[in-house]
């Protein structure tokens, strides 16, 4: 069976076509800005990706090593991490020739170890999303009382605890 392939798609069915959709994938852009960029409307796009598997692909391909990077990213910043830094430094040497003191200047590298620490920001996003029956802000709590003052309460679990 053979699809008719409009104008405007076909050159983004080639291999230099799909590797600037999966390129503008991975440099993060929207499925909404990566039509922009085609030039059509992001309806035209999402109908191309549910008939053609090479567009769904180039997307996939491009977007899956930017969410990992980023991924990775926000878990080193809940946990903290150490890293190592070429940093110049100005010197002064003195000197003396004969009775006459002189000052030269120079610049040198040296290594000086770095540490940022956690970031609590990051470390709850990460908690909230990966163990939310344990992290989420919301709670069902159920109150209910008699006539006679007592007040019982009942903490209601979600159905996914």
């Amino acid at each position: 069976m053979t699809r008719k392939v409009s104008y405007k798609l076909k050159p983004w069915l080639t291999e230099s076509g799909l590797l600037r959709i999966q390129g503008w994938a991975r440099d993060g852009l929207t499925n909404e800005d990566i039509a922009k960029n085609i030039g059509i409307n992001p309806k035209t796009l999402y109908d191309w990706i549910k008939k053609w598997p090479e567009i769904e692909e180039a997307l996939r391909l491009g977007k899956e090593p930017a969410d990992r990077k980023v991924e990775n990213a926000l878990y080193e910043n809940a946990l903290g991490f150490e890293w190592q830094e070429e940093v110049p430094i100005k010197l002064k040497r003195e000197f003396y020739v004969g009775n006459k003191k002189h000052t030269e200047e120079y610049v040198e590298t040296v290594t000086v170890n770095k540490k940022r620490p956690p970031d609590t920001t990051a470390a709850i996003f990460w908690l909230k999303n990966r163990k939310p029956s344990d992290w989420r802000d919301k709670q069902d709590v159920e109150v209910s009382g008699g006539m006679d003052g007592t007040i019982k309460i009942n903490i209601v679990p979600d159905k996914d605890d």
